[in-house]
């Protein structure tokens, strides 16, 4: 018993001197997925072979038989790519899971006017911003309402409504960040995503900051937050749902650019373009257009009118 006894006490006995653990690099955050640079694609701003602003004239708010409108009321439902991470203009409500924002409130105009009403009309297909042509040019959906910047490049693959929004491009940075715009950012890493003028310009700015492409803008934000970037620099519309959602953020510098935002339409429908354009010229007229700015947007960026439509025929 002894014996055993004696055994089991050598067999606890000191661990010996400590072992320090295995040296630790410095820890980085994850990246979002496809985290790249810059992009050839990016939204052809340089191209002037058109007027972009210019779409085709209106027609009625009037549903005509044998129409890609009456189609999509036989259907039962208007098929439109949006944003649902883009604070104030197209956003996922996490309370009641709704997608909302002042682009969601253009996409129930059109189809409030088809349908009558928007409830149950709707169905909504989250994209991500390099995927705007490709869904209208596979007919994927019927229309695109997504902080979407008409250019010529871009009219040569899709067509586009009137313009019923005008942003700029700004740049977002933390509150004790030195850049007060993008030329303050020389050698330093700034996101924007793939495929969007904003990119372009970033990438072509003489200051030469690093551009960083994503997905999402929300990929963006999150990659400033955990200090992978410098900035972000994009539309004064999206850097503003930002800042209201992180209050170590700040919008700041002059409007690099005007971004004009139209709604993309399939180039085979040229119908639906005439009618979208009567939708929005209904909204500019009855108030519908200015209450939506004013819940959304005017706290954040100042009061503003909808822009005049320009037609080419």
């Amino acid at each position: 018993m002894l014996a055993v006894v004696a055994l089991l006490a050598a067999s606890c006995g000191s661990p010996g001197k400590p072992v320090d653990p295995a040296p630790v690099s410095n820890a980085a955050w994850p990246q979002p997925a496809h985290v790249g640079g810059p992009d050839a694609t990016a939204g052809g701003t340089s191209d002037t072979s058109c007027n972009p602003l210019a779409s085709l004239s209106p027609t009625s708010t009037t549903v005509p038989d044998n129409s890609t409108m009456s189609d999509i009321r036989k259907r039962g439902k208007l098929i439109a790519g949006v944003d649902q991470t883009t604070y104030l203009f197209g956003f996922r409500n996490p309370t009641s899971g709704n997608l909302e924002g002042f682009d969601i409130d253009m996409v129930n105009a059109v189809a409030k006017a088809i349908f009558g009403s928007a409830d149950g009309h709707v169905q909504f297909r989250a994209i991500p911003s390099s995927q705007r042509e490709e869904v209208l040019k596979k007919h994927q959906v019927d229309i695109v309402v997504r902080t979407y910047s008409i250019t010529c490049t871009r009219k040569k693959d899709v067509e586009f409504s009137s313009v019923y929004y005008v942003a700029g491009q700004k740049i977002l940075v933390t509150k004790e960040s030195k850049a007060q715009k993008l030329a303050d950012l020389s050698g330093k890493r700034v996101c924007a995503t793939k495929k969007s003028t904003s990119l372009a310009k970033i990438a072509t700015d003489p200051a030469k900051p690093v551009p960083i492409s994503v997905d999402n803008w929300s990929d963006c934000l999150v990659m400033l937050q955990q200090g992978q970037v410098e900035a972000v620099s994009t539309d004064d519309t999206i850097l503003a749902g930002m800042a209201a959602q992180d209050s170590t953020l700040e919008v700041r510098g002059d409007r690099l650019t005007q971004e004009n935002y139209g709604i993309g339409v399939p180039k085979d429908h040229e119908d639906m373009v005439r009618y979208v354009n009567a939708v929005l010229d209904q909204i500019r007229g009855n108030g519908v257009w200015q209450d939506s700015y004013r819940r959304w947007v005017e706290a954040r960026l100042g009061p503003a009118s909808p822009p005049s439509p320009q037609y080419q025929q």
